[in-house]
């Protein structure tokens, strides 16, 4: 039987996950999207055009790929109906490559208008919610009073989203905020009418039937390892299991099914929004990453704040899920840069430690770092072709955190990609 081969972010987003499924994806029959929202961004970047995918799964420019939007997703029909439009141009049959799960819980008008309250509640404390509705929705799912995207085809459909609605309008009356619904109805009808066009599936019964019959499948998350409702730098986290565990509730498969564990990085650190970022670059060194790197937000435009690899950060999150292969994106941002720091450990009470404390607020401990020199540009086409400080960057992140790194991204293309070997298992 084959496997299902996970693919995630293990800083805080934003790693450049789009790219490599989308550089993946030939080598697979099914992509699936196990979690997240519209709050992701996921770009992709080929033949001269640029793409954002939020919904979507990043297989979707490939001819003959299933593509699945799994019950872990929260599912916005509004913002959905325009990721359609915008694929309209590029002639792709998305009616035939593209599944929905029945069980996927629904974003309604309300949800986005709950999450500004509750972020403007916040004030000062406020998380950096994207506002897409996010986390209202996955509040609902776990009160038990969502709806889900099967319940289109139900014929009291109507009456459960009016009750829903009318939930929602009572909380934000307490919130003091004015609902204006009537262009919000009107275009999110709309949408539920188009995604009634699709295969509204238990998705859960199609992926597991893919690998009986040998298919290779692809899970693809969203956010990040250090936004994980459990296990991220809480309460500054998105809503649902970012980690590998959360492909198989996400998905519906058993974890005796996971294969390969592909977590991606940033050869540095960003983040988007508020919450604690310990080697956060607060100089000109951290606006020159953002300028050369191009740090800000595929899904709100926002500024990404910039940093130092963390290193004991990125051992947690290779323990969390079990990584197999580390991709390292985003190496040609570093190249031209004189020096270059990595926090090798945690200082707390005098002493090293390479465990995250429980607040990486708190103020309790400071970092320590290693230096090293850009490498130059390089048009390596080959792994061993690599500029020498480069190779002696890679070695140095992997015999920390014990998992190799056997892809370099070089920039935003699909063949600005360096392989070691042949990263898919066949």
């Amino acid at each position: 039987m084959a496997a299902v081969d996970i693919l995630l972010g293990l800083q805080w987003g934003d790693e450049g996950k789009g790219k490599i499924v989308d550089f993946l994806a030939p080598k697979y029959d099914v992509v699936a999207r196990f979690q997240g929202g519209p709050n992701a961004g996921h770009t992709l970047e080929f033949d001269g055009h640029k793409h954002v995918l939020h919904q979507i799964p990043s297989g979707i420019f490939h001819e003959g790929i299933l593509n699945v939007i799994g019950n872990g997703v929260v599912l916005d029909p509004i913002t959905f109906k325009k990721e359609i439009e915008e694929l309209a141009p590029f002639n792709l049959d998305l009616k035939r490559h593209l599944v929905i799960s029945n069980k996927a819980q629904m974003i309604i008008p309300t949800h986005r208008m709950l999450d500004k309250a509750y972020e403007i509640a916040k004030g000062d404390k406020k998380i950096g919610s994207t506002l897409r509705g996010i986390g209202p929705t996955y509040q609902d799912k776990a009160a038990r009073k969502g709806l889900r995207i099967g319940d289109v085809n139900e014929p009291d459909f109507d009456d459960r989203y009016k009750q829903l609605r009318d939930f929602h309008l009572e909380i934000l009356a307490r919130y003091d905020f004015e609902a204006d619904l009537e262009e919000e109805e009107r275009l999110f009808f709309e949408a539920v009418e188009m995604i009634r066009e699709f295969d509204i599936l238990s998705t859960e019964y199609l992926i597991n039937q893919a690998l009986v019959e040998g298919k290779s499948v692809l899970a693809e998350g969203a956010q990040g390892s250090l936004l994980d409702v459990d296990f991220g730098s809480y309460p500054y986290v998105t809503s649902s299991n970012t980690i590998a565990a959360g492909a198989c509730t996400g998905l519906g498969v058993a974890p005796n099914k996971i294969g390969e564990v592909y977590g991606i990085f940033k050869a540095y650190c960003t983040r988007v929004g508020s919450g604690p970022f310990p080697t956060e670059l607060h100089d000109a060194s951290g606006e020159e990453l953002r300028k050369i790197g191009n740090e800000f937000g595929a899904t709100t435009g926002r500024p990404r704040r910039c940093g130092w690899l963390d290193l004991p950060a990125l051992r947690y999150t290779v323990m969390l899920n079990g990584v197999t292969q580390l991709f390292m994106m985003k190496a040609d941002v570093l190249e031209d840069i004189d020096e270059i720091k990595i926090a090798h450990s945690y200082l707390k009470n005098n002493e090293l430690t390479d465990e995250l404390p429980l607040y990486l607020d708190n103020g309790e401990f400071s970092l320590s770092f290693d230096s090293f020199k850009g490498w130059g540009g390089t048009k390596a086409t080959e792994f061993d072709q690599l500029p020498e400080g480069l190779h002696s960057y890679i070695k140095y992140i992997e015999s920390k955190v014990s998992a190799p790194i056997n892809l370099v991204s070089l920039g935003p293309d699909r063949t600005q990609t360096i392989m070691k070997g042949d990263i898919v298992a066949q």
